[in-house]
């Protein structure tokens, strides 16, 4: 997911899509623990979007205050 695209979301969104991909997150990692993952490269994107997604929300709480 490419930052141009997160802007555009709106803050509810942001947040609903964060709690989904922490939980896909949180599942495909305990899924790597049982079997190894073909692509283990899933694990770093997904973390990074969780990042990309938190950081714009902190960033707009920011701002509003």
């Amino acid at each position: 997911m490419k930052q141009s695209e997160i802007i555009e979301f709106s803050t509810d969104e942001l947040q609903e899509k964060l709690g989904s991909l922490k939980k896909s997150y949180n599942d495909l990692k305990m899924a790597h623990a049982i079997t190894p993952l073909e692509v283990p490269m899933q694990l770093r994107a997904l973390r990074r979007d969780v990042a990309r997604l938190a950081t714009e929300l902190t960033k707009r709480e920011l701002q509003s205050l």
